[in-house]
């Protein structure tokens, strides 16, 4: 899973981060490393479709919090990732 949308709305559904924080926890939990240009670029995407925001202070360290829309989001596209893992699972388990 390398989906930066799903990585930074997964961390983000632990509670607000800023950006650097937000790396460390996506290598953490998934071991994939965003670069700052992926993380920034999907942090402004979230942005305006509006599945998070901004929280605090604008400072150089600025952290964000997932909105209702994009625990929403986040839980419709892991229902469907779930989906296909059942699926390649069992279909698996009949080769």
């Amino acid at each position: 899973m390398t989906d930066p949308t799903i990585l930074v709305l997964s961390s983000l559904a632990e509670g607000p981060r800023h950006g650097y924080a937000i790396m460390q926890d996506v290598t953490a939990f998934a071991g994939v490393t965003l670069g700052p240009g992926t993380l920034y670029g999907a942090i402004t995407r979230l942005e305006e479709r509006g599945w998070i925001h901004p929280v605090g202070p604008a400072t150089r360290r600025q952290a964000y919090a997932i909105s209702a829309e994009g625990i929403q989001h986040l839980k419709e596209r892991l229902a469907g990732m779930q989906r296909v893992v059942k699926t390649a699972q069992t279909r698996l388990h009949n080769a």
